[in-house]
């Protein structure tokens, strides 16, 4: 029963896609209790319609200009929503960072690493006129995907309107507000006492809010973030913060990361340097790296090996195994049709 409540709902997208006459309802995401209330934007209610036309235009090749990539070519449900691969690989360039999950984007403040954009619906402009990405313009992704008739009837189904960069944009904002996950072995042991927590990952539980190692200060919860922007002394040559505000102050620091679903993220750090869990907490054992305008709290802990086994236990009870298997998120059957 517990799945049902963090899913939420089921979008019965067989059924409307074998139709031309779509009937729309409001869409309420279901969510933890202990989560804030999703943020919805005054002009994209979410309903069942736009959260389908969002989904296939989330899986939709027809994005990038040569056709072979999707927003799913970088954000794969089983990873939840990152690739595995060091930095993202596109037929034409790779993109210099590793791409982050998309677990509970509704919630985030701002989008991207150095927090450029300030919003889910405005997001898609980066990707879609990206040289790195898909390589194209908002006009020329619309010529092809208008081509669909399935896109046309869902777009005036869901907002009285012909497919245009209006309702592109929100309809896979709303798709991805539906990526809630907080359905975790330390979510119920931790809101709901349910006692699944073995002895050593509450021992990893114990260092990880604990004054010696501060990792709560930064990755707080409940969405193990606090969105703002430090330096981990990653050496690389990437301006991080400094990109958006032009300061040499900002240079090397980026967005904190969320802890939810870190077991299946990797590989780690924004130019994904760090290939496992194990790496992570030998980089932050160690003190960091030597790169610009590291953060004070970023000393070194002295764990013994027993602890960093323990802190790693921990973090695996971060992973939300439903939500990284829900079939409301996968890609549609009837995709190519």
């Amino acid at each position: 029963m517990r799945r049902l409540v963090f899913i939420g709902f089921v979008v019965l997208l067989a059924a409307c896609a074998g139709s031309t006459h779509y009937k729309d309802e409001v869409l309420k995401f279901k969510q933890p209790s202990f989560f804030p209330s999703l943020p919805i934007p005054n002009d994209n209610s979410v309903s069942k319609l736009k959260f389908i036309l969002g989904r296939y235009l989330f899986y939709d090749k027809a994005l990038s200009a040569d056709g072979s990539h999707s927003c799913s070519s970088c954000h794969v449900l089983s990873n939840a929503f990152t690739d595995g691969k060091t930095v993202s690989v596109f037929a034409h360039a790779d993109f210099p960072r590793n791409a982050p999950t998309l677990a509970n984007v509704g919630w985030m403040p701002y989008l991207m690493s150095e927090g450029g954009v300030p919003s889910l619906e405005l997001q898609l402009l980066g990707p879609v006129h990206e040289s790195h990405e898909f390589a194209s313009d908002m006009q020329a992704v619309l010529t092809r995907l208008s081509k669909k008739s399935k896109y046309q009837e869902l777009s005036q189904a869901a907002f009285g309107r012909e497919l245009d960069a209006y309702v592109f944009m929100r309809a896979i904002a709303t798709f991805e507000r539906g990526f809630i996950s907080g359905d975790t072995k330390f979510d119920r042991s931790y809101y709901y006492h349910s006692n699944e927590m073995n002895a050593e990952e509450l021992a990893g539980m114990n260092l990880f809010f604990s004054e010696r190692t501060q990792c709560s200060s930064c990755h707080s919860l409940p969405f193990f973030t606090d969105f703002q922007f430090y330096s981990l002394g990653v050496e690389d040559t990437d301006l991080g913060l400094e990109r958006r505000t032009y300061a040499a102050s900002d240079r090397g620091k980026f967005k904190t990361p969320t802890l939810r679903n870190i077991e299946l993220t990797g590989p780690y750090m924004h130019n994904g340097s760090l290939n496992t869990l194990a790496e992570v907490v030998a980089y932050m054992n160690q003190g960091g790296g030597h790169g610009p305008n590291k953060d004070p709290r970023i000393q070194p802990l002295y764990l013994t090996e027993l602890e960093q086994t323990q802190l790693i236990a921990y973090l695996k009870c971060l992973t939300d195994w439903n939500f990284v298997q829900n079939a409301d998120l996968v890609e549609p059957d009837d995709m190519n049709d």
